[in-house]
C-alpha cells in the first residue's frame, strides 16, 4: 500500500514536485528548504524561458539528490493523471541507481478533492506502468527484481488513502489478468487454470466447476468438441459476486472465451507466431481480473462470471471440418473450420449463462478475430450488441479510462453467410469479408431470450509487443478498467 512522511529527508536520493502549465509551485508547509527552492525557482525560470513543454524534467540539487519536476496540464480528460504517473515511472527508470523517490503532492496547487483524485490516479498510473513478468528468469533476478520504492509527503493521508484504495482492488484485478495471460501454455492448462480460479474463493467468491461428464449431461457439446482433441479436460466455471445480498437485482454477467491455447486443431494454423495463441484465453483472464476486483472493493452489485476452459488441439480425437454438434442451445452447428473455435466456446458459455442466470446484460470479451485488427488495429477493440443503451454506456466509460471500444454493426442479411445447408448455422463465412461481424452475429444466435448483449472482439487489444501508456509491453489487461468503470458508474 502508500507509504507516507511528513517532511522531505534530508538524505532523499530524489524527490519529485508538481507544478502547473505556468510553471508554478506551492511549497506549502515549507517543506522544500529554502536553498533547494532557490534552486528549483532558478531551474523553473530557465525552463520557462525556454518555453520547454516537457512533461517532465530533472536537474541535480547537488551530486547527492535529483529534483523530478512534473508538469500536470489542465486535464481536459479524465485518464490524463494516470498516463502522467505511467510516464513518470518510465522517465525515472532511466535513472538506474534510483530506488527511492519522495512526491510532494501538496506542491500541486489544487484544494483537497482535486489534490487527492489526481494523487489517487496519478499513482494508479506508476503501479500499472510498473508491472513486470519474470517469474521464469533465473539470470540477473537481482536486477530484474529491483523496485522503485515511493514516499508521499502530503497534509491529506488519509483522504488519499481512502481514495487510492478503489484504484489498488482495479489494479489487483488488472495484475490477475496480466499474470494469467502471460503463462505459458503447458503451466495454465485448463485444469491448473480452474485451480487458481478457485484460489478467488477466499475473497468471498463463489466458484462453481463443471468438468467435461458434468457437461456432456448437460448439453454442451459446442464447447467440448473444442477439446476433444487435447489431453487436458475441458471446464466451465462459474464465479459469482452478491454485493447486494438483500437484492432481487438480477446479476450481471461477464462470459470470457478461454482457449488455453489454439493451434487451429485440424484446420491448423502456420508455425510462424503460433507462440502467440497463449493469449487466446485472455477474454477469460479478464473475466477472473474483474471479478476478483469486484470482491475487493466489495462493489454493490450482484454479478457472475462464467468462462469456458478449453485447449485446442490436433489430436486423434479431434474435431473435425464437417463434423456437425447439438449446441447448449439445441441448435445446430456445422463445422466448418476448426479453427473458429472460440465462438463455439462461447455459444454454449452464453446460452447457459443466460438460462441459468437471468442476467439483467450480458458482456463477453474474446480474442475472436484476426478480422478486427484489420479493421481496427491495436487501438480499439470491437463492439457488439443488440442495445444501444448497453453500448452507449460502454463506450462512454470506455473513453473515461481510455480503453476504447468501437461499435460495429449486426444486421439480419450478414445471417444469410453464417446459414447452413445441413444444420441450424455454420461456425465461419466462406463468402469472405466481415469476418468479425459475422462471428458476432454467429454469437447472437446463443442469446435466446433477447437480453441485453454485448460482445468485445479484444484480439487487438489483449496483448502488445511494444509498451503503451500504462503497460510495459505483453499482456494488458484490457478489460477490467473498463468494466469497472461501467459497473461502477451504471449499475452500483
Amino acid at each position: 500500500m502508500l507509504s507516507f512522511i511528513s517532511s522531505l529527508s534530508p538524505s532523499s536520493e530524489a524527490f519529485a514536485i508538481f507544478i502547473t502549465e505556468n510553471y508554478v509551485y506551492n511549497n506549502r508547509n515549507s517543506v522544500v528548504p529554502k536553498n533547494t527552492a532557490q534552486k528549483i525557482d532558478s531551474f523553473l525560470k530557465t525552463l520557462k524561458s525556454k518555453k520547454n513543454d516537457e512533461e517532465i524534467s530533472s536537474f541535480d540539487i547537488s551530486d547527492k539528490q535529483k529534483c523530478f519536476i512534473i508538469k500536470v496540464k489542465n486535464k481536459d480528460k479524465s485518464f490524463t493523471s494516470e498516463e502522467s504517473g505511467g510516464s513518470f515511472f518510465s522517465y525515472i527508470k532511466k535513472f538506474k541507481d534510483i530506488q527511492n523517490v519522495e512526491l510532494f503532492v501538496d506542491s500541486l496547487d489544487l484544494n483537497k478533492e482535486k489534490l487527492t483524485n489526481f494523487f489517487s490516479e496519478f499513482i494508479f498510473g506508476i503501479n500499472l506502468k510498473s508491472y513486470t513478468f519474470n517469474k521464469y528468469k533465473t539470470l540477473n533476478k537481482k536486477n530484474l527484481d529491483k523496485k522503485i520504492n515511493f514516499k508521499i509527503i502530503t497534509s491529506y493521508k488519509k483522504e488519499i488513502e481512502k481514495s487510492y484504495t478503489y484504484y489498488n482492488c482495479v489494479k489487483e484485478g488488472v495484475f490477475l489478468t496480466r499474470n494469467l495471460v502471460s503463462e505459458p501454455p503447458n503451466i495454465l492448462t485448463p485444469k491448473s487454470y480452474v485451480q487458481e480460479i478457485k484460489k478467488l474463493s477466499k475473497l468471498g467468491l463463489k466458484i462453481k466447476i463443471y468438468g467435461e461428464k458434468e457437461m456432456k449431461k448437460m448439453g454442451l457439446n459446442a464447447l467440448l468438441g473444442v477439446g476433444q482433441g487435447s489431453i487436458n479436460e475441458s471446464y466451465l466455471v462459474t464465479i459469482e459476486w452478491n454485493g447486494k445480498k438483500n437484492s432481487n437485482q438480477k446479476p450481471l454477467a461477464f462470459v470470457g472465451k478461454g482457449v488455453c491455447f489454439d493451434t487451429g486443431g485440424i484446420s491448423l494454423k502456420p508455425a510462424r507466431f503460433m507462440e502467440e495463441m497463449k493469449y487466446d484465453m485472455a477474454g477469460s483472464a479478464v473475466v477472473v481480473g474483474l471479478l476478483k476486483s469486484f470482491a475487493l472493493r466489495k462493489a454493490k452489485v450482484n454479478a457472475v462470471g462464467v468462462v469456458g476452459l478449453v485447449e485446442n488441439m490436433p489430436g486423434g480425437n479431434a474435431q473435425r471440418p464437417g463434423d456437425i454438434v447439438k449446441s447448449f442451445s439445441g441448435k445446430t452447428i456445422e463445422i466448418l473450420n476448426t479453427d473458429a473455435e472460440g465462438r463455439l466456446v462461447l455459444a454454449d458459455a452464453l446460452t447457459f449463462t443466460e438460462k441459468k442466470f437471468k442476467p439483467k446484460i450480458i458482456i463477453d470479451l474474446a480474442t475472436l478475430t484476426g478480422a478486427i485488427i484489420v479493421s481496427l488495429g491495436e487501438e480499439y477493440a470491437g463492439m457488439f450488441s443488440n442495445n444501444d443503451e448497453l453500448s452507449e454506456n460502454i463506450f462512454n466509460a470506455s473513453k473515461k479510462v481510455n480503453e476504447k471500444v468501437w461499435r460495429l454493426p449486426l444486421d439480419k442479411n450478414y445471417d444469410k453467410l453464417m446459414d447452413s445447408s445441413i444444420a441450424d448455422v455454420q461456425n465461419i463465412n466462406y463468402a469472405g469479408g466481415a469476418g468479425s461481424i459475422t462471428a458476432a452475429q454467429f454469437l447472437q444466435r446463443f442469446i435466446l431470450e433477447k437480453t441485453p448483449w454485448a460482445h468485445l472482439d479484444i484480439a487487438g487489444m489483449a496483448f502488445s509487443k511494444k509498451a503503451a501508456n500504462l503497460n510495459p509491453g505483453g499482456a494488458t489487461g484490457f478489460g477490467v478498467r473498463l468494466l469497472n468503470k461501467l459497473v461502477k458508474e451504471y449499475y452500483e
